[in-house]
């Protein structure tokens, strides 16, 4: 095995692809020396890796891996052995500590100039279940709408009919203690009617202009410490950086809140609920990658979602808890939808957070294909 320096210069000019190739290659690709110290990193791995190639080439690979890291162990494995390793569904941990996981190729080369290196590609495996996730999400989400709005529609016909009939037969009977009864059916009748109608209300559509994202966060922080006084604290985590997008103020308002309501309704009253605001580049919703997404975070300290609806929770009529209507979430995934987002929720004890992700657009429908 060689030991000759590999510099950036010489591996680009005698060994790389054009650069153009792999600029535009989804796959994560690294080439480290035998010292496992990174020669290349493409545009793909700088952007798994979230640093810049200019910043970490020559650095040892630990200032991308967690010392310890699987795939570091599969690297000296292939030095060892100089033979092409395959893993599957790596759990790769990162210099910042996040996990992620991946299927790794490392591939020996041997270089008659340069000497050896390794050439390592990587796929992130979670992104591809992630987006796989969010396209069965999606068109869930559009399915279970249409249907709601067909059989909507049947039950507001029948309902209009009850009441009508109700009230006629009110003022033919002259009963106090009937008129209570056919009160009940009014009421009932009436209550259905605002449910469907709560249904219906994403079929609106949205009413966009150029709006800052934390105006409508500030808007959301004001009306959920108003409503819960002696509720749970409210803290803000904002990165100020954040551009304009395209969106109707008022929808994303309802939206957040909420989700906001359910935060606070899980809390019960106590613990912590964070709002966060951060930037994805170069970010896939559904099958749809789009140049900047906007990412608002609502985190609560609460006891968790159960997992026995944890998978259901943004469809109609779902809910943990018994006074609930289940049509808080649902309403809110139908709203971020129609702005080309998703809603997305982790959760476990102690720590639930509602994603919201929102295209930056400067027209309804101006995204990267």
């Amino acid at each position: 095995m060689r030991t000759t320096t590999l510099s950036k210069e010489t591996f680009h000019s005698q060994t790389l692809p054009p650069k153009h190739i792999l600029d535009n290659l989804v796959t994560s690709v690294l080439v480290v020396t035998p010292k496992l110290n990174l020669a290349y990193l493409n545009p793909a791995a700088e952007e798994l890796f979230s640093v810049s190639a200019r910043r970490v080439v020559g650095q040892p690979l630990t200032w991308l891996l967690a010392a310890g890291d699987d795939l570091l162990t599969s690297l000296n494995q292939a030095l060892i052995q100089w033979h092409p390793i395959t893993e599957r569904e790596l759990s790769l941990v990162l210099h910042n500590q996040n996990s992620l996981k991946a299927d790794c190729r490392v591939m020996p080369v041997a270089h008659p100039i340069i000497g050896d290196y390794l050439l390592v590609e990587i796929t992130q495996v979670d992104r591809q279940l992630r987006i796989t996730r969010e396209e069965t999400l999606l068109s869930q989400q559009h399915a279970t709408q249409a249907l709601l709005r067909g059989l909507a529609h049947e039950v507001k016909n029948p309902l209009g009919g009850i009441r009508g009939a109700a009230q006629l037969l009110s003022k033919q009977l002259d009963s106090f203690e009937l008129n209570e009864y056919i009160q009940v059916i009014i009421d009932e009748a009436d209550r259905l009617r605002n449910l469907v109608d709560r249904m219906l209300l994403p079929n609106t559509l949205p009413r966009k202009a150029q709006t800052n994202i934390h105006f409508i966060l500030e808007r959301v922080y004001a009306l959920a410490s108003a409503e819960n006084k002696n509720g749970p604290t409210i803290k803000r985590d904002y990165d100020p950086s954040l551009p304009d997008l395209l969106a109707d103020p008022d929808q994303l308002i309802q939206a957040v809140l909420n989700v906001v309501r359910n935060a606070v309704q899980a809390l019960a009253g106590n613990g912590e609920i964070t709002l966060r605001t951060r930037s994805q580049r170069r970010f896939t919703i559904g099958n749809t990658m789009h140049r900047l997404v906007l990412q608002i975070d609502i985190i609560d300290n609460g006891p968790g979602i159960d997992p026995a609806i944890k998978q259901n929770i943004f469809f109609p009529l779902i809910s943990g808890r018994a006074e609930g209507t289940g049509l808080g979430l649902s309403i809110a995934q139908s709203l971020i939808n129609q702005h080309n987002g998703l809603i997305e929720c982790e959760s476990e004890p102690g720590h639930t957070c509602f994603s919201i992700f929102l295209p930056v657009t400067t027209e309804p429908n101006d995204h990267d294909q």
